[in-house]
Protein backbone atom coordinates (compact mmCIF):
# COMPACT_ATOMS: atom_id res chain seq x y z
CA UNK A 1 0.00 0.00 0.00
CA UNK A 2 2.17 2.72 -1.03
CA UNK A 3 2.19 6.13 0.18
CA UNK A 4 4.00 7.64 -2.84
CA UNK A 5 1.16 7.81 -5.14
CA UNK A 6 -2.33 8.45 -4.98
CA UNK A 7 -4.07 5.07 -3.81
CA UNK A 8 -6.15 3.48 -6.96
CA UNK A 9 -9.62 1.71 -6.31
CA UNK A 10 -12.38 0.07 -8.42
CA UNK A 11 -15.95 0.93 -7.38
CA UNK A 12 -18.56 -1.39 -8.41
CA UNK A 13 -22.53 -0.49 -9.01
CA UNK A 14 -20.71 3.64 -9.22
CA UNK A 15 -23.87 4.65 -11.22
CA UNK A 16 -26.38 5.59 -8.42
CA UNK A 17 -26.56 5.35 -4.20
CA UNK A 18 -23.66 3.90 -1.98
CA UNK A 19 -21.65 3.31 -4.98
CA UNK A 20 -21.75 6.98 -6.23
CA UNK A 21 -21.29 8.41 -2.96
CA UNK A 22 -18.20 5.89 -2.74
CA UNK A 23 -16.85 7.37 -5.74
CA UNK A 24 -16.65 11.00 -4.38
CA UNK A 25 -15.83 10.21 -0.99
CA UNK A 26 -12.74 8.58 -2.19
CA UNK A 27 -11.58 11.09 -4.89
CA UNK A 28 -12.20 13.73 -2.38
CA UNK A 29 -9.83 11.75 -0.27
CA UNK A 30 -7.22 11.78 -3.47
CA UNK A 31 -7.73 8.14 -4.58
CA UNK A 32 -7.87 7.35 -7.98
CA UNK A 33 -10.91 5.85 -9.33
CA UNK A 34 -12.61 3.75 -11.69
CA UNK A 35 -16.23 3.69 -11.21
CA UNK A 36 -18.09 1.04 -13.20
CA UNK A 37 -21.68 0.17 -13.42
CA UNK A 38 -23.60 -0.59 -16.75
CA UNK A 39 -25.32 2.81 -17.76
CA UNK A 40 -22.90 5.24 -19.69
CA UNK A 41 -24.66 8.55 -18.98
CA UNK A 42 -24.47 8.14 -15.80
CA UNK A 43 -20.96 7.41 -15.53
CA UNK A 44 -20.00 10.08 -17.73
CA UNK A 45 -22.24 12.26 -15.13
CA UNK A 46 -20.07 10.58 -12.31
CA UNK A 47 -16.79 11.48 -14.48
CA UNK A 48 -17.64 15.07 -15.18
CA UNK A 49 -18.06 16.07 -11.31
CA UNK A 50 -15.53 13.87 -9.49
CA UNK A 51 -12.84 13.31 -12.25
CA UNK A 52 -13.62 9.58 -12.21
CA UNK A 53 -11.94 6.86 -14.99
CA UNK A 54 -15.03 5.14 -15.64
CA UNK A 55 -15.51 1.71 -17.10
CA UNK A 56 -18.83 0.48 -18.93
CA UNK A 57 -19.32 -3.05 -17.50
CA UNK A 58 -22.20 -5.39 -16.45
CA UNK A 59 -20.96 -7.37 -13.38
CA UNK A 60 -23.21 -10.75 -14.30
CA UNK A 61 -21.67 -11.02 -17.92
CA UNK A 62 -18.46 -13.07 -17.82
CA UNK A 63 -17.26 -11.37 -20.69
CA UNK A 64 -17.88 -7.63 -19.18
CA UNK A 65 -15.91 -8.56 -15.87
CA UNK A 66 -13.29 -10.03 -18.22
CA UNK A 67 -12.80 -6.59 -20.27
CA UNK A 68 -12.81 -4.86 -16.61
CA UNK A 69 -10.63 -6.44 -15.29
CA UNK A 70 -7.78 -6.34 -18.62
CA UNK A 71 -8.82 -2.31 -18.75
CA UNK A 72 -8.35 -1.79 -14.88
CA UNK A 73 -4.69 -3.46 -14.96
CA UNK A 74 -3.85 -1.50 -18.50
CA UNK A 75 -4.61 2.01 -15.85
CA UNK A 76 -1.62 0.73 -13.43
CA UNK A 77 -1.65 -0.73 -9.97
CA UNK A 78 -4.83 -1.39 -7.82
CA UNK A 79 -5.01 -1.05 -4.30
CA UNK A 80 -8.90 -1.83 -3.82
CA UNK A 81 -11.70 -3.35 -4.90
CA UNK A 82 -15.31 -2.07 -3.61
CA UNK A 83 -17.80 -5.21 -4.27
CA UNK A 84 -21.32 -2.56 -4.14
CA UNK A 85 -23.28 -3.57 -6.87
CA UNK A 86 -25.95 -5.69 -5.66
CA UNK A 87 -29.95 -4.83 -5.11
CA UNK A 88 -33.67 -6.37 -4.07
CA UNK A 89 -36.31 -7.26 -5.99
CA UNK A 90 -39.60 -8.28 -5.02
CA UNK A 91 -40.93 -8.71 -0.71
CA UNK A 92 -42.57 -11.81 -1.41
CA UNK A 93 -43.27 -14.74 1.03
CA UNK A 94 -41.44 -17.89 0.05
CA UNK A 95 -44.57 -19.49 -1.02
CA UNK A 96 -45.31 -17.51 -3.66
CA UNK A 97 -41.96 -15.61 -4.16
CA UNK A 98 -40.92 -15.15 -7.86
CA UNK A 99 -38.39 -17.57 -9.04
CA UNK A 100 -37.20 -14.89 -11.89
CA UNK A 101 -36.35 -12.63 -8.75
CA UNK A 102 -34.43 -15.05 -6.81
CA UNK A 103 -32.10 -15.48 -9.66
CA UNK A 104 -31.58 -12.21 -10.13
CA UNK A 105 -30.70 -11.10 -6.38
CA UNK A 106 -28.04 -14.50 -6.36
CA UNK A 107 -26.69 -13.54 -10.05
CA UNK A 108 -25.83 -9.62 -9.25
CA UNK A 109 -25.50 -9.97 -5.30
CA UNK A 110 -23.35 -13.06 -5.45
CA UNK A 111 -22.07 -14.40 -8.65
CA UNK A 112 -21.30 -10.35 -9.99
CA UNK A 113 -19.56 -10.43 -6.74
CA UNK A 114 -17.37 -14.05 -7.02
CA UNK A 115 -16.53 -12.76 -10.85
CA UNK A 116 -15.62 -9.28 -9.95
CA UNK A 117 -13.59 -10.55 -7.14
CA UNK A 118 -11.83 -13.36 -8.88
CA UNK A 119 -11.00 -11.17 -12.04
CA UNK A 120 -9.00 -8.51 -10.27
CA UNK A 121 -7.86 -10.54 -7.17
CA UNK A 122 -4.40 -11.01 -9.33
CA UNK A 123 -3.91 -7.59 -10.05
CA UNK A 124 -4.32 -6.73 -6.41
CA UNK A 125 -1.96 -9.23 -5.61
CA UNK A 126 0.73 -7.96 -8.03
CA UNK A 127 1.56 -4.77 -5.19
CA UNK A 128 2.19 -4.55 -1.66
CA UNK A 129 -1.50 -5.72 -1.00
CA UNK A 130 -4.57 -4.04 -0.81
CA UNK A 131 -7.93 -4.49 -0.03
CA UNK A 132 -11.44 -5.79 -0.79
CA UNK A 133 -14.26 -4.38 0.45
CA UNK A 134 -18.10 -6.14 -0.07
CA UNK A 135 -20.86 -4.21 0.62
CA UNK A 136 -23.38 -6.70 1.98
CA UNK A 137 -26.46 -6.17 4.23
CA UNK A 138 -28.02 -6.34 7.76
CA UNK A 139 -29.79 -8.95 5.62
CA UNK A 140 -26.60 -10.87 5.58
CA UNK A 141 -27.06 -11.38 9.39
CA UNK A 142 -30.80 -12.19 9.98
CA UNK A 143 -33.99 -12.93 8.42
CA UNK A 144 -37.35 -11.02 7.79
CA UNK A 145 -40.68 -11.63 6.60
CA UNK A 146 -40.70 -11.86 2.95
CA UNK A 147 -37.10 -10.64 2.58
CA UNK A 148 -35.81 -14.87 2.09
CA UNK A 149 -34.47 -14.38 -1.15
CA UNK A 150 -32.51 -11.14 -0.94
CA UNK A 151 -31.53 -12.42 2.55
CA UNK A 152 -30.45 -15.73 0.84
CA UNK A 153 -28.41 -14.18 -1.76
CA UNK A 154 -26.48 -11.72 1.13
CA UNK A 155 -25.76 -14.62 3.55
CA UNK A 156 -24.07 -16.45 0.42
CA UNK A 157 -22.18 -12.88 -0.46
CA UNK A 158 -21.39 -12.76 3.46
CA UNK A 159 -19.80 -16.12 3.44
CA UNK A 160 -17.83 -15.48 -0.22
CA UNK A 161 -16.32 -12.58 1.89
CA UNK A 162 -15.54 -14.26 4.99
CA UNK A 163 -14.06 -17.77 3.37
CA UNK A 164 -12.19 -15.86 0.90
CA UNK A 165 -10.43 -14.42 4.26
CA UNK A 166 -9.66 -17.30 5.71
CA UNK A 167 -8.00 -19.14 2.38
CA UNK A 168 -5.77 -16.34 1.74
CA UNK A 169 -4.85 -15.43 5.19
CA UNK A 170 -1.36 -14.64 5.31
CA UNK A 171 -1.40 -12.58 2.28
CA UNK A 172 -1.05 -8.80 2.52
CA UNK A 173 -4.80 -8.36 1.40
CA UNK A 174 -7.74 -7.33 3.71
CA UNK A 175 -11.04 -8.76 2.87
CA UNK A 176 -13.89 -6.00 5.07
CA UNK A 177 -17.60 -6.22 4.90
CA UNK A 178 -19.41 -3.42 5.20
CA UNK A 179 -23.21 -4.54 6.28
CA UNK A 180 -25.88 -0.72 6.30
CA UNK A 181 -29.02 -1.52 7.66
CA UNK A 182 -32.05 1.02 6.51
CA UNK A 183 -30.09 3.05 3.92
CA UNK A 184 -32.75 5.54 1.92
CA UNK A 185 -31.27 5.91 -1.75
CA UNK A 186 -32.73 7.17 -4.83
CA UNK A 187 -33.33 3.41 -6.39
CA UNK A 188 -33.16 0.96 -4.14
CA UNK A 189 -36.28 0.46 -2.25
CA UNK A 190 -37.87 2.09 -6.08
CA UNK A 191 -36.41 -1.20 -8.04
CA UNK A 192 -37.38 -3.46 -5.27
CA UNK A 193 -41.28 -2.39 -5.74
CA UNK A 194 -41.06 -1.88 -9.37
CA UNK A 195 -41.42 1.88 -9.47
CA UNK A 196 -43.93 1.87 -6.69
CA UNK A 197 -42.86 5.26 -5.55
CA UNK A 198 -45.53 5.09 -2.44
CA UNK A 199 -44.06 1.87 -1.70
CA UNK A 200 -40.98 3.12 -1.50
CA UNK A 201 -41.10 5.65 0.64
CA UNK A 202 -43.00 4.11 3.46
CA UNK A 203 -40.22 2.30 3.89
CA UNK A 204 -38.29 5.52 5.62
CA UNK A 205 -40.94 6.86 6.92
CA UNK A 206 -41.24 8.05 10.72
CA UNK A 207 -37.41 7.85 10.91
CA UNK A 208 -34.02 9.21 10.04
CA UNK A 209 -32.96 6.55 7.76
CA UNK A 210 -28.87 6.03 6.58
CA UNK A 211 -28.00 7.85 3.31
CA UNK A 212 -25.53 6.80 0.92
CA UNK A 213 -22.95 9.35 1.92
CA UNK A 214 -23.34 7.50 5.88
CA UNK A 215 -21.74 4.22 4.02
CA UNK A 216 -19.49 5.94 1.84
CA UNK A 217 -17.45 7.40 5.40
CA UNK A 218 -17.55 3.61 6.54
CA UNK A 219 -15.94 2.19 3.30
CA UNK A 220 -13.32 5.13 3.35
CA UNK A 221 -12.58 5.26 7.03
CA UNK A 222 -11.55 1.32 6.71
CA UNK A 223 -9.68 1.83 4.23
CA UNK A 224 -7.68 3.94 5.64
CA UNK A 225 -6.81 2.12 8.74
CA UNK A 226 -3.21 1.16 9.21
CA UNK A 227 -2.05 -1.87 7.00
CA UNK A 228 -2.25 -4.32 9.51
CA UNK A 229 -5.43 -3.44 10.76
CA UNK A 230 -8.50 -5.26 9.38
CA UNK A 231 -12.22 -4.29 9.83
CA UNK A 232 -13.50 -7.83 9.26
CA UNK A 233 -17.13 -6.47 9.15
CA UNK A 234 -18.86 -3.06 10.13
CA UNK A 235 -22.24 -3.06 10.53
CA UNK A 236 -24.01 0.07 9.95
CA UNK A 237 -27.75 1.07 10.91
CA UNK A 238 -29.41 4.13 12.02
CA UNK A 239 -30.36 4.92 15.41
CA UNK A 240 -34.16 4.38 15.18
CA UNK A 241 -33.70 0.50 13.83
CA UNK A 242 -32.13 -2.43 16.39
CA UNK A 243 -32.46 -5.33 13.79
CA UNK A 244 -34.16 -6.02 9.77
CA UNK A 245 -37.85 -5.84 10.50
CA UNK A 246 -37.84 -3.06 13.98
CA UNK A 247 -37.54 0.17 13.66
CA UNK A 248 -38.85 3.05 16.07
CA UNK A 249 -41.39 5.28 13.82
CA UNK A 250 -43.12 8.70 14.97
CA UNK A 251 -46.71 9.02 14.50
CA UNK A 252 -47.89 10.42 11.44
Amino acid sequence: MSTSTPRRALVTGASSGIGAATVRRLRAEGWDVVATARRADRLTALAQETGATTIVADVTDDADVARLADEVAEGGPLDALVNNAGGAFGLDPVESADLDHWRQMYELNVLGTLRVTQALLPHLRKGDGGDIVVVTSTAAHGTYEGGAGYVGAKHAERMLATTLRWEILGEPIRIIEIAPGAVATEEFSMVRFDGDSERAAAVYAGYEPLVADDIADAIAWSLSRPAHVNIDLLVVRPRAQASNNRIVRTAP
